[in-house]
């Protein structure tokens, strides 16, 4: 009888241990199973274009139209505009103006870009008279900070020095440097 007792309690622990043992692998494999669902490859409903690879933002300063102070415009572009002189990019970017008709461009009406160069982590802009059309010494101030702005937001540039058709000019002959975060 206790043979039977003993044969009987054993019969009754490996039952118990199969159905935790099956339970605890079939919950393991739904899991996976659910794991494989949530992270299943992203299929675009269309093909994404080279241009599309290539585009990137840039921080541009314009004014605002309302306050007339500062304000950021970011601006998708495409990269491939950026590799032969991603500064001069830059200033003719500001020279356009800005897309929201809250910001309003500050850089005056016909001024040419003729050149921009970068040495010892300061660029140097070779501007067209025509950018020294500003209304009065705080348009100044503006014009010039939208640029420093928007130039010192790349990490290799810390001033800018602004030369009138190739000569320094009285009225721009300091370095600026972006005082202002």
């Amino acid at each position: 009888m206790k043979k039977k007792k003993k044969k009987l309690i054993i019969f009754i622990i490996t039952i118990i241990l199969v159905i935790i043992v099956g339970g605890y692998i079939y919950k393991n494999v739904s899991i996976e199973k659910s794991n494989e669902d949530e992270y299943q490859d992203y299929t675009p409903q269309e093909e994404i274009t080279e241009e599309q690879m290539r585009q990137t933002k840039v921080i541009l300063y314009f004014e605002n139209s309302e306050t007339g102070e500062l304000e950021t415009e970011i601006k998708v572009i495409d990269a491939k505009n950026l590799i032969e002189n991603p500064y001069k990019e830059l200033i003719n970017l500001l020279v356009k103006g800005p897309q929201s008709s809250n910001l309003k461009k500050l850089i005056p009406e016909g001024t040419i870009v003729h050149d921009v160069t970068v040495e010892n982590s300061c660029t140097k802009i070779n501007l067209s008279q025509e950018f020294l059309n500003y209304e009065n010494e705080e348009q100044k101030l503006k014009v010039i900070n939208s640029i420093v702005n928007t130039l010192t937001n790349l990490k290799e540039i810390t001033s800018v020095k602004f030369l009138i058709n190739g000569e320094e000019c009285e009225e721009l002959k300091d370095v600026y440097v972006r005082t202002n975060e």
